[in-house]
């Protein structure tokens, strides 16, 4: 009988939230502080996402032809953590790119192979997947509140030995988390291409891009927009933190919710959800009720957005191509979405401005909405279908 290794699991997404909780909210302000224009901390920050572009498939696709992921996870784990030390030799722009280009080489591949890694050892029971994931947002709570309220009694460049500290515990729980076997599909075998070219598919993965896109402005600008109109950084982490508190609740009611609604439902639910968050940020920021709102509805535009997709991902790639229909959904969306989301912002943020830039947002999430609506249906009872 297969016994899932529970806590290794949910500690290994523990930590690896820590880090971004740790680094999403703060490490724009850190660049901020060293000078850096808008243009050039959105042009440093997408380094996270242009590794995401190429990084992840060619990782899974190595995972899968070893057919041992855990084994790719720890490396990349370990080399994350080395390539992270580059950040302590110097602090000008070319340093700065240096660093977050191989830090984001080596921890864009792990995490798609990890939900790989879960989906396995769950066997059937994918259902039980938000209640592991749930831990990862756990980590990011404990991690953005407790940077927030050390950096308001210590130097931002404190911020790097935090994230030294997450990235070591990343690295120490990728040791000790177990391999399992592959579901291999009954019959011959499709090329992924012909996964690809259903059309249910490519509009998922056109629905993430613009849904990463549209949270550009948010994780590289949000902290600075709230620092300008004179919230603090510890007020600013109990921001970040709602939104996650928010995000664990969907994630422990995830189950009982994909068996109630269709995934089309769920998504569509998200990206509507999405254009009125982001048309909140842009127009309330001077309400704090208004902010509070906006950070409740991350338990939808994330967490049942992420839990929703993963779900269809795994489903529509079947066997041998999890490793790279996670990784995949991860370069689409995380990588090439939150590429453009980055960079763009940067631009509207300096030419137009934060309340424009976040209306375009909204107008992303929109376009999200539209995909699923229009090339994702329901399809009755049939479980390796659309539902």
């Amino acid at each position: 009988m297969h016994v899932l290794p529970y806590w290794r699991l949910s500690g290994y997404y523990f930590f690896y939230f820590a880090f971004i909780g740790a680094f999403s909210p703060y490490f724009g302000l850190y660049l901020q502080e060293r000078s850096f224009s808008a243009a050039d901390i959105g042009l440093l920050m997408s380094q996270m996402q242009l590794m995401r572009l190429f990084a992840p498939y060619l990782w899974g696709s190595l995972a899968d032809r070893w057919r041992s992921p855990v084994v790719v996870v720890r490396l990349a784990s370990v080399f994350s953590l080395i390539g992270f030390t580059t950040f302590f030799v110097g602090d000008d722009f070319q340093s700065m790119l240096l660093a977050l280009a191989l830090l984001a080489f080596f921890w864009s591949a792990a995490l798609p192979l990890v939900e790989t890694i879960t989906f396995n050892h769950l066997h059937e029971n994918s259902a039980r997947y938000s209640r592991i994931r749930l831990w990862g947002s756990i980590g990011f709570i404990v991690a953005v509140t407790a940077t927030g309220a050390l950096l308001d009694r210590i130097p931002l460049a404190g911020l790097l030995w935090v994230l030294f500290a997450t990235l070591a515990g990343i690295a120490l729980w990728a040791l000790s988390l177990p391999d399992a076997p592959s579901r291999e599909e009954a019959g011959t075998p499709k090329p992924v291409g012909h996964i690809l070219a259903q059309p249910r598919v490519r509009a998922l993965f056109v629905a993430c891009f613009v849904m990463s896109a549209a949270h550009g402005a948010l994780y590289v600008f949000y902290s600075i927009y709230l620092a300008a109109h004179q919230y603090g950084k510890w007020l600013i982490g109990c921001l970040w933190s709602l939104g996650v508190v928010a995000e664990i609740v969907v994630f422990f009611y995830m189950a009982a919710l994909l068996r109630r609604f269709s995934l089309r439902t769920i998504l569509l639910v998200c990206f509507a959800a999405a254009v009125l968050r982001f048309l909140i940020i842009a127009w309330g920021v001077e309400w704090l009720i208004l902010l509070v709102l906006a950070q409740l509805l991350h338990g939808l535009t994330f967490g049942a957005y992420h839990a929703a997709s993963v779900a269809a991902v795994n489903r529509w790639f079947p066997g041998r191509y999890q490793g790279r229909g996670q990784a995949l959904y991860s370069s689409v969306s995380f990588g090439a979405g939150g590429l453009l989301g980055s960079v763009l912002s940067g631009w509207t943020w300096e030419l137009l401005g934060p309340v424009p830039t976040y209306t375009f947002s909204a107008v992303l999430a929109l376009a999200g909405w539209l995909c699923v609506a229009l090339w994702i249906k329901d399809a009755g009872s049939d479980p390796t279908n659309d539902r």
